[in-house]
């Protein structure tokens, strides 16, 4: 069976759905006013694997990713660049389509934009106000009463209390608590805005996620995910806004996937080790940061340095080498009875164990190679893709990814081959030097030179 940590109860718990059979997932997506960063393509790869498993498992998985394409930062950067806002949105949706591209993110089954769905959001916070949760002020925002909702802070394990201690509130002369937060915002000077009962604004960030997965996943839903920092307040107001307008449970099953560090320290823009899935992809192949990422567990900090990337490259690498050496000769039927799709399993379904599920791939690696016999390719293969790995062909993963002059490769190869036939093992051996310097190995097999990437 199944078992997710749920951060609401801090323990594993045996994942049973609401519906049998189907699963209605629901996980905090981009603000779209530049490019991912590799905290993004954590959320989006470990998501992208706990679809992928429940669907291997037979669920029917509804899968809503949202789009913040309105919210002060987007703001911000089109008046910067002299843009419009939705110009500004739609380059980087594109952006962040082609990055979840290259890491083998399949799409989520809806992508809803906030901008879309303004009027699901005006809707619950009038069902808030009439419930004496949401109070209007004279600036025309609108505040969510978090003294009235007496679970507040069961998310985070913390009295009201303890949040106001230990967190940066904001101040607003307006708030009747420093712990109220905005759920509409009035229209600044300049600034876009939809019509509301209160008066021109836009809806506060936290509102968005509570309204749209209501609207697309219903009042009550099975998982709920997002990055470790939204558990507050983010994901606290969420429960606060939806079981304070709807009554009942909001959410069975929150999941947080840990920070990513960058050589031990936080990643910040202001520190200079910030960095992009662009910036990391012009030197690494995608699957390695896939690989990379899923390589750790997905509770569990995340340091990202060039000494791991590499060490994820080489062991990747040879998963891929293996492949290429001992092809497969058929696809193999997922058999859960099978020893080692029952290990790779058993790994999974223990809170997504992926440490566990890729020793039985370098298992089955090792064995192949061993062995000297490509039986085992097949289910190696079968078992990868369910990570969403070892989904290309081995001379593509090598070559195909980086900009490289192929047909000077291919005439060097000539060269060295027309060199060890006329003993000149000196120029033979030159050339081989000379690719490996420019990050080219070659490898002498019986069907003759290949080459690859370093």
């Amino acid at each position: 069976m199944l078992k997710i940590y749920n951060t609401l109860s801090n323990q594993k718990e045996v994942f049973k759905p609401i519906e049998e059979g189907k699963v209605r997932l629901y996980v905090c997506g981009m603000t779209v006013y530049d490019f991912c960063h590799i905290g993004h393509a954590r959320v989006l790869v470990v998501f992208d694997l706990l679809r992928r498993w429940l669907a291997t498992l037979g669920f029917d998985v509804v899968y809503v990713r949202n789009i913040t394409d309105i919210d002060d930062k987007i703001i911000k950067r089109a008046a910067e660049n002299n843009e419009t806002i939705q110009s500004l949105t739609a380059r980087f949706i594109a952006a962040m389509h082609e990055d979840c591209k290259a890491l083998n993110v399949l799409p989520p089954t809806l992508e809803p934009h906030a901008t879309n769905n303004i009027a699901a959001m005006i809707d619950l916070i009038k069902i808030l106000e009439k419930k004496g949760l949401a109070y209007a002020t004279t600036s025309g925002d609108v505040l969510f009463a978090v003294r009235k909702f007496a679970d507040y802070g069961k998310l985070a394990k913390k009295t009201l209390d303890d949040l106001i201690a230990g967190e940066r509130v904001s101040v607003n002369d307006e708030k009747r608590d420093p712990l109220d937060f905005v759920l509409w915002k009035a229209a600044k000077p300049n600034e876009p805005f939809w019509e509301s009962p209160w008066g021109r604004g836009r809806p506060g960030w936290h509102l968005e996620c509570s309204a749209m997965s209501t609207q697309f996943l219903g009042k009550h839903i099975d998982i709920h995910g997002g990055g470790q920092d939204l558990q507050f307040p983010h994901h606290e107001n969420e429960i606060a806004q939806s079981e304070g307008a709807h009554g009942g449970r909001f959410v069975n099953y929150w999941m947080h996937n840990g920070f990513v560090r960058v050589d031990g320290e936080k990643m910040a823009k202001s520190l200079g080790n910030f960095f992009t899935i662009r910036e990391v992809l012009e030197k690494y192949h995608p699957e390695v940061l896939r690989f990379f990422i899923l390589r750790a567990h997905y509770r569990s900090p995340l340091n990202y340095s060039t000494i791991h990337l590499n060490d994820a490259k080489n062991s990747l690498d040879s998963l891929y080498l293996t492949l290429r050496d001992y092809p497969a000769e058929k696809n193999w039927h997922l058999n859960w009875n099978d020893e080692d799709a029952l290990k790779f399993k058993n790994a999974l379904n223990e809170d997504l164990d992926t440490s566990n599920a890729f020793a039985v791939l370098f298992d089955l690696a090792s064995r192949i190679r061993q062995n000297k016999n490509n039986t085992l390719s097949s289910k190696l293969k079968t078992l990868a893709n369910i990570l969403g790995i070892l989904e290309k062909n081995p001379q593509d993963y090598f070559q195909g990814h980086f900009k490289t002059n192929e047909n000077y490769i291919l005439e060097q190869i000539e060269k060295r081959k027309l060199a060890k036939q006329n003993k000149d093992f000196q120029t033979a051996d030159l050339i081989r030097e000379e690719l490996f310097q420019q990050g080219i190995v070659l490898e002498d097999k019986k069907e003759g030179t290949v080459w690859r990437k370093i």
